[in-house]
């Protein structure tokens, strides 16, 4: 008995600790650029938005489908009046020879039946009625109207791979600057790593008096100025990943790292310069559609105002029982045709085709003078690209001088030959060339990610 008491205890705690130490691990992580974009693509505020819009497109295009079916309305009605609405005696009839042939008939009959002589109709009574309307011609208003949400489909589909393509390369370009913000962090602390031995060497020099207290005073700048500089890292990279967090849609922790990928390790000969050179069969914006769906929209609009000016035809079926106006409850059906035709709405009608008409060429200029600027977004990213890449080239070149210096700087300071001086101006060139060439790569990779998404297809981007 005694064991089972301390043996479910001891279960539970080992399962605690169990899924405590898989917690840990999850959380403790590296996210990966592909792991950072699947995320964002299911956990994104802007792209979950994006798909409500469409939804909510589909539903205004599904709704105006249901204009081609018939419109049905039931109506009921009941009522009760302080005296009949209608009632007629025999008193009322005006010709003398009618009213005595009804009297000499009335009073044959009267001891027989239940007959009165006076006729009392619409005192109290109810009804219930559906009316059925199937338009027939409507001026093309419900054909228009279909179109209309379709292009409006369409629309809200394009645009929402444009925000999942913006926020893709959004959540690109601050993971490659977290990566950037760690490549520059252990820089400096490699270089504090170098101030601490350049120190302890200085130290020792001191003592045998080969080197000034200016020289340790120097050095000691030297760390206050990497303090300044890490202090700075660290705030940027805690930045820089609770944006990314809030882009990938998960919540911030310390335990989160980014990185992995050695995104930034790739030599100038790794990077391609002619990736986002698609041909022009290839090439596809949507935003070239949606300047596009602009114009139809405005030409569809004007169509249903001309329609409202154009006759409408519609069958009517209209089911009815009650006793709304004789005393006996009974049911009918009536069937017809209804024509409307708008006769004054032509003035009114003629300024809307005018505005309409203004809106289809305003449409027109816009989609021709926003073809010519995406050519130039193009072609500017291409450059940017190019510009980031060539600039990679001239700065690993000087990081090669830069570190050479180093070298010698540091193998003529243990000569005796050079100063503490040399050596710490030397390594703040390398560490200098080594933040910039950082930088150019981050560029380049961000440049290549919007070129390839200018040029690229946006199908890919929901797979």
């Amino acid at each position: 008995m005694n064991r089972h008491r301390f043996f479910l205890p001891f279960c539970f705690g080992l399962f605690f600790i169990f899924h405590l130490a898989i917690f840990n691990f999850i959380q403790a992580q590296t996210l990966t650029l592909d792991s950072c974009l699947a995320l964002a693509r299911r956990n994104n505020a802007d792209i979950r938005i994006s798909q409500l819009d469409v939804e909510k497109a589909r539903a205004v295009k599904s709704q105006a489908f249901t204009h081609y079916f018939p419109q049905l309305q039931l109506n009921s009605m009941g009522y009760v009046a302080a005296r009949p609405m209608i009632s007629f005696a025999l008193e009322d009839i005006r010709s003398n020879d009618m009213r005595s042939l009804l009297e000499a008939i009335y009073n044959i009959f009267s001891e027989e039946t239940d007959v009165n002589d006076r006729l009392e109709l619409m005192k109290h009574g109810f009804s219930v009625s559906v009316i059925a309307t199937q338009p027939v011609f409507a001026g093309g208003r419900i054909v228009n109207g279909n179109r209309l949400a379709a292009l409006g489909e369409e629309a809200a589909v394009l645009q929402s791979k444009i925000k999942m393509r913006d926020v893709l390369e959004d959540v690109e370009a601050t993971y490659y600057l977290v990566v950037g913000l760690k490549e520059k962090e252990a820089a400096v602390e490699a270089a504090m790593t170098l101030i601490d031995s350049l120190e302890h060497v200085a130290e020792s020099a001191l003592a045998n008096g080969l080197v000034t207290r200016a020289d340790i005073l120097q050095i000691s700048l030297k760390r206050n100025e990497i303090n300044a500089k890490r202090q700075q890292l660290a705030s940027g990279i805690r930045m820089s990943r609770q944006l990314l967090c809030t882009q990938i849609g998960i919540a911030y922790t310390d335990d989160i790292d980014f990185g992995g990928d050695n995104l930034l390790k790739m030599s100038p000969a790794e990077m391609d310069l002619n990736s986002g050179k698609l041909s022009p069969k290839e090439n596809y914006r949507p935003e070239s559609r949606l300047l596009q769906i602009n114009e139809e929209s405005q030409e569809l609009f004007k169509k249903m105002a001309i329609g409202e000016t154009l006759p409408q035809l519609a069958i009517l079926g209209i089911g009815y029982y009650g006793n709304a106006v004789r005393n006996d409850a009974s049911a009918n059906a009536v069937a017809g045709l209804s024509l409307s035709v708008p006769l004054s709405d032509w003035w009114n009608t003629s300024h809307k085709i005018r505005e309409h008409n203004i809106r289809i060429e305003q449409a027109r200029v816009a989609k021709e003078q926003y073809g010519k600027l995406m050519s130039l977004e193009e072609e500017k990213a291409y450059n940017d690209m190019v510009d980031a890449f060539m600039l990679i080239r001239s700065d690993s070149a000087a990081l090669q001088l830069a570190r050479e210096n180093y070298r010698l700087a540091e193998i003529n300071y243990s000569a005796g030959v050079a100063t503490v001086s040399d050596v710490l101006q030397a390594h703040a060139l390398l560490l200098q060339a080594e933040n910039a060439v950082t930088d150019r790569r981050v560029t380049y990779l961000a440049a290549r990610r919007r070129l390839t998404d200018l040029r690229g297809d946006l199908n890919s981007l929901t797979r």
